[in-house]
């Protein structure tokens, strides 16, 4: 688990955010996620408060909507959920376009809509301005439990592993004359799988005792990176604090 390793989501720069350490992002990253998922949805104003919050984070850490724009396809299966809630949930209905909505499936669909891109946005805010090898350092530093931080780390460290293994595995079956799109290749990619599955389980093995021959006691080491200042404490959770506040606001107006 090299200390140069950065995952694909990282983006390389010297801002103010990448600078703070990483257990203030990670609380604020935290905070902020349950802000947007306890903020009552009919409340719209809300969420548009907290997407200027993003902006402003974004402007700070420099990062361009270019560069988080393609990679908000991961929520793509959520908006495939939401685009259905108007047509199948019962209740009052409207017509828009010739289509009958669900009143009750519009407000469902703007709610997992609009709280899971600001989850997404803030997952990929606080991916793009940490380092993988700094997570342990922080997650230590926050008394997270040593196993939970174990497999958290080893877990992002490895994914891409897993993921380019897989790629190999079905190269070598396609430029074996294998079309993994037709249903009766459904076992070879069943037993694909498993292959993959056991290479992992093998893997997992060989790190392990790497990992113990070199003095693993099973918790990660503070490496001496500074410690969290007051200052980085009340600069980093400042955007949290603010949507905290937003979240109080929108709870009051709706009661």
């Amino acid at each position: 688990m090299g200390a140069g390793h950065a995952h694909p989501l990282y983006r390389e720069g010297d801002s103010p955010v990448h600078r703070l350490p990483v257990e203030v992002k990670v609380v604020a990253a935290t905070v902020g996620v349950f802000a947007v998922v306890a903020t009552v949805r009919e409340q719209m104003w809300a969420f548009g408060l907290y997407a200027v919050v993003l902006l402003v984070v974004w402007r700070v850490a420099r990062i361009p909507l270019r560069w988080i724009a393609p990679r908000m396809l991961i929520e793509a299966p959520f908006v495939v959920l939401a685009v259905l809630l108007p047509f199948g949930e019962g209740g009052e209905r409207v017509r828009w376009a010739g289509l009958s909505l669900s009143v009750a499936g519009l407000y469902a669909a703007w709610g997992i809509l609009i709280k899971g891109t600001l989850g997404v946005l803030i997952s990929l805010t606080f991916a793009a301005t940490t380092r993988t090898a700094d997570l342990p350092r922080g997650l230590t530093r926050l008394r997270a439990p040593a196993m939970v931080t174990t497999i958290v780390v080893l877990m992002l460290r490895y994914m891409d592993l897993l993921a380019a293994e897989a790629n190999r595995m079905r190269i070598a079956r396609v430029s074996r004359g294998d079309d993994p799109r037709t249903l009766r290749q459904a076992g070879a990619t069943a037993r694909g799988v498993g292959g993959l599955f056991l290479r992992t389980y093998e893997r997992g093995e060989r790190v392990h005792l790497a990992m113990a021959s070199r003095g693993f006691t099973g918790s990660m080491p503070d490496l001496g990176a500074p410690v969290a200042t007051a200052r980085d404490w009340l600069l980093g959770l400042a955007p949290a604090v603010g949507a905290v506040a937003v979240c109080l606001s929108a709870l009051a107006v709706s009661a």
